[in-house]
């Protein structure tokens, strides 16, 4: 049975899958007139990068690190920054897909698309009033695209107010990992809600190669149980990604002002969700 670790904790399994990733710091041509070795050297990444989950799975402010373990509480957040423009959580994902795709094999045949509204009462960027919430001005959305067994292949933020299908096209271009393209058309399958019914949009859904199944929910049960009543609908492992997301605290709602630092905490979130569908004898990190 793997062994159990806290939901921060960086353990060394996942840190070796890590560290190779992580940038390599620019060289500076500021002059400084300290005293050689003066200062505070720069913190290991190691440290970083376990004071940056720790804030994505508690939910805590960036401001409210534990100093007496993660020190100047605004170097972490200037590192998160520094590697967010390196594109290193993007990398991330698309390392623990790859090595999902390897040890289980991504699921293609059966993909799924589906948005989740957040409240954000402090972003600056894609956010726009909530429907589900009265209209108030703070809220966001993540489209995600997944596998047959809800890893996320795609991500996309926008504010509350957009509806999902008018991000349908954007999505299924933003796929990060590359799929050679199948032998037969019926080996691609897109599954999605009543919301993305219509003909411009099953158009898009075909212009991409898919299959198009686009039903209510209480339909797609209903068909499912006529064929055959031991399986179970499709289209809901989108919605099981999306709680996987909620459980990074940090995520539930949206507290970061900026689309950036929300995109690259997503980012790291759908790292971890691809690298816990890997077979292992030790859990990476719980999530």
């Amino acid at each position: 049975m793997a062994n159990r670790v806290q939901s921060w904790v960086v353990t060394d399994e996942f840190w070796q899958r890590v560290e190779p990733l992580i940038p390599a710091r620019s060289p500076t041509d500021k002059i400084y007139v300290r005293k050689p070795g003066a200062g505070r050297p720069p913190k290991p990444a190691r440290q970083v990068f376990e004071a940056i989950v720790y804030v994505l799975r508690t939910g805590c402010q960036w401001k409210a690190l534990p100093k007496e373990r993660f020190g100047s509480a605004s170097a972490i957040h200037k590192r998160f920054l520094e590697w967010e423009a390196a594109g290193f959580f993007e990398e991330l994902w698309k390392a623990g897909l790859a090595e999902y795709d390897q040890m289980q094999g991504i699921a293609w045949r059966w993909q799924s698309v589906d948005g989740a509204m957040m409240k954000a009462p402090l972003a600056r960027e894609a956010v726009g009033p909530n429907p589900t919430d009265r209209g108030k001005k703070g809220g966001s959305k993540r489209h995600l695209l997944v596998d047959g067994r809800g890893v996320p292949l795609s991500l996309v933020v926008t504010g509350a107010n957009v509806h999902d299908c008018k991000r349908l096209d954007a999505v299924l271009n933003a796929i990060v990992v590359e799929r050679k393209d199948p032998p037969h058309r019926r080996n691609k399958h897109l599954c999605a809600d009543a919301g993305y019914r219509g003909a411009e949009h099953l158009r898009t859904i075909e212009d991409h190669g898919y299959i198009p199944h686009v039903v209510g929910r209480r339909t797609e049960a209903d068909l499912i149980k006529q064929r055959d009543p031991k399986k179970k609908a499709r289209r809901w492992v989108v919605e099981v990604c999306h709680s996987w997301f909620n459980r990074f605290r940090k995520l539930l709602v949206r507290y970061e002002k900026l689309e950036r630092s929300f995109i690259a905490l997503n980012h790291l979130a759908a790292a971890i969700i691809a690298l816990r569908k890997v077979p292992a004898g030790t859990n990476i990190i719980y999530g």
